[in-house]
């Protein structure tokens, strides 16, 4: 009984540091997007002041911005930085507190594994392995065009924008159950120092 314990605490352990490990990769490509999302603004600024604009940094902008914003999103949640709202779990005794906590992490886990789920049945990898990555000949007989649409000016395959969203799918799962774990007191709660902000209180 004592080793299924110990077995089941080394797992609950490796997850955790599974999701510190995302969230560390996650900081630092918030910080190199950031970055080039500067200098894609920067860049557009300069060429339509000279008189040359570049047309493509718009679209570039755009989707250096929704990666920004999909990255962002699972790192709060593993920080705890998403919005809540508290109005009723203010007013529960402690044990019903961490009950509603640990059900709201929870319902975030399975909204992350729905996600999954639908990008599954939305890239459909085995239905393109299957066809030999031949893309037209998947479109012509599944009507699932992904993989032959192009971005309009940077001329970019649009399934590989649009990783973001199982990558997304995995992280939030991955940074859902971790919460989980500490809510229900199976590890205790890890704090994150590298990031500057760490409650949602700071943020506002």
């Amino acid at each position: 009984m004592e080793d299924h314990a110990l077995e089941r605490g080394g797992l609950s352990r490796r997850m955790l540091d599974a999701s510190d490990f995302v969230l560390r990769c996650e900081r630092r490509l918030l910080s190199g997007l950031m970055g080039l999302l500067i200098a894609l603004v920067l860049l557009n600024v300069v060429t339509r002041y000279g008189g040359f604009p570049l047309y493509w940094v718009d679209e570039a902008s755009v989707y250096c911005v929704v990666w920004l914003t999909f990255i962002g999103a699972s790192a709060m949640t593993r920080l705890r930085l998403d919005f809540a709202v508290t109005l009723l779990t203010d007013k529960l005794g402690e044990k019903a507190a961490r009950v509603a906590k640990a059900s709201a992490s929870g319902g975030v886990l399975l909204l992350g594994l729905a996600l999954l789920a639908m990008c599954w049945l939305y890239m459909d990898p085995v239905g393109i392995v299957r066809y030999g990555f031949d893309a037209k000949e998947y479109a012509a007989e599944s009507f699932n065009f992904l993989y032959t649409e192009r971005t309009q000016t940077l001329n970019w395959p649009t399934w590989a924008i649009q990783l973001i969203l199982p990558v997304f799918s995995l992280t939030l799962s991955l940074h859902a159950l971790s919460n989980l774990i500490e809510d229900l007191g199976l590890q205790p709660r890890r704090t994150h120092t590298e990031f500057h902000v760490t409650n949602a209180d700071a943020v506002n």
